[in-house]
């Protein structure tokens, strides 16, 4: 099985269709190692497990992205509520960004958790800071997962 295909199976087809783009979106893809705004060394979408300063190329990025995603998919297993395609698209992005331990650890899980769902998707503007400052790129993707999240909420 592919990654691709095994994040299928994991989250859903409907969910990953929301989800890579979303990531895509916001981590970009960069076909070399670069430094973000917190000085790790990441490459093409958001990878900084074992990136390195080179080229990459587009398959390279595309298999290094599902082996991501599979990781923090695993991240969602905390969440034991039952959540819609648009919330797991919304916390697998969430989780990508600030780690599976962070993503797990969070009042957003808690809520979740508990049965409050408008309080844990609410819980994703709280997330904007990286590196001590407000990053402007994540007040606008914690926006758009909000947004995400909060589909379909009554």
């Amino acid at each position: 099985m592919t990654p691709r295909q095994k994040l299928a199976a994991k989250i859903g087809a409907g969910a990953m269709a929301l989800a890579v783009p979303l990531v895509i979106q916001y981590e970009g893809l960069i076909l070399r190692g670069y430094r973000d705004p917190v000085n790790l060394i990441t490459a093409c979408v958001g990878h900084t497990a074992t990136a390195q300063m080179r080229t990459y190329t587009r398959q390279e990025c595309e298999e290094l992205q599902y082996r991501d995603l599979n990781k923090h998919a695993d991240a969602l297993e905390s969440v034991k509520t039952q959540m819609t395609d648009a919330q797991k698209a919304a916390f697998l992005s969430f989780a990508f960004n600030v780690g599976a331990q962070k993503f797990c650890g969070s009042t957003l899980v808690k809520k979740a958790n508990q049965g409050d769902m408008p309080g844990a998707c609410a819980e994703l503007s709280r997330w904007t800071y990286a590196g001590g400052r407000e990053l402007p790129g994540l007040v606008k993707r914690r926006a758009a997962e909000r947004a995400l999240c909060e589909r379909g909420l009554s």
